[in-house]
């Protein structure tokens, strides 16, 4: 059984995402570093009689506005992935019903789960657990190598790259290459894991594929690339190239957008409370940002909700 690890998949993968949140994050640090306190040169107007005024902004300002409000939707869909994964993560774990440990691996928690499954949760301490039914379903050839492979996922700490994986690919949409390589990551992580467990001689390659026809016949679905890995074919994957290239484009034109229009963005504005006022406020400024970038994040939400319906 040949190696499916790409040592540079996921080193690249992550390179990117951390690329692509510092160009989120530099055009708000640029929009708010481009404001100027000043106590006149703003504008106003009146409504009713009474007096409102507002930053002046000129044309740079304005385009660092926007792109400081895409950055601040990125950062704001990030922080919802997290918040959501890490609910649902704590909802998951509460609803499962650990029955005791494994005899004989007492790291392996056992759950009562009339579904054969073996899977390792968890992200900064990732744990392994089997169900009863995968106990009685399987011999003990079987189950060692199914937990050789659930170990190895709980070494490299699979669940957390996966994990952040997923925020990074929701968050950076701009970023059409992110979604394609922690995908493939996903995959090669389940043929490495299989790797591992041949390796460890844990009942060998046939007692691991015995395991897996096993789980298969009960429902459980396994990817057609991990059969033919075991039987020794390499598994192929046509690197995206052309979205490598959008993404490192759209990096690129963000970068050299937001260092032009922060040379020459000026906002002038002052600190002073109440928004209605005679002079301007800082917060005019960001209230933008946050306002735009929530109701973006809504309306995704909105749409994601809807295309899943």
């Amino acid at each position: 059984m040949r190696r499916a690890y790409h040592p540079l998949l996921l080193p690249l993968s992550f390179l990117l995402a951390g690329a692509g949140a510092g160009a989120s994050a530099a055009p708000v640090g640029a929009a708010i570093a481009s404001v100027h306190r000043a106590s006149g040169m703003s504008a106003s107007l009146q409504l009713a009689g009474i007096p409102f005024s507002y930053p002046r902004l000129n044309a740079a300002a304005w385009l660092l506005l926007g792109l400081a409000l895409i950055g601040a939707y990125a950062i704001a869909v990030a922080l919802r992935a997290v918040l959501h994964q890490r609910s649902a993560y704590r909802r998951w774990l509460a609803r499962l019903e650990i029955v005791g440990r494994l005899r004989d691996h007492p790291s392996v928690q056992v759950i009562a789960d009339p579904r054969p499954q073996a899977f390792c949760a968890g992200y900064l301490r990732p744990r392994v657990y089997v169900s009863q039914a995968a106990l009685d379903l399987l011999s003990d050839a079987q189950l060692d190598a199914v937990l050789a492979h659930e170990h190895h996922h709980r070494r490299v700490r699979d669940p957390l790259s996966l994990a952040c994986g997923r925020v990074f690919s929701q968050a950076l949409f701009f970023l059409p290459a992110l979604r394609a390589l922690f995908g493939r990551y996903a995959d090669l992580a389940e043929l490495n894991a299989d790797h591992a467990a041949v390796r460890a001689r844990a009942g060998g390659r046939a007692a691991l594929a015995s395991a897996l026809l096993a789980f298969d016949a009960m429902g459980a679905g396994i990817s057609p690339e991990r059969v033919d890995s075991l039987l020794g074919q390499a598994a192929g994957w046509r690197r995206p190239w052309w979205l490598l290239s959008a993404s490192f484009a759209s990096l690129a034109g963000l970068t050299v957008v937001t260092w032009g229009a922060s040379r020459a963005a000026s906002a002038r504005a002052t600190f002073n409370f109440p928004f209605v006022s005679t002079r301007p406020c800082l917060a005019m400024v960001l209230l933008p940002l946050l306002g735009g970038a929530t109701l973006l994040a809504r309306r995704a939400a909105a749409w994601r909700g809807a295309a899943a319906g």
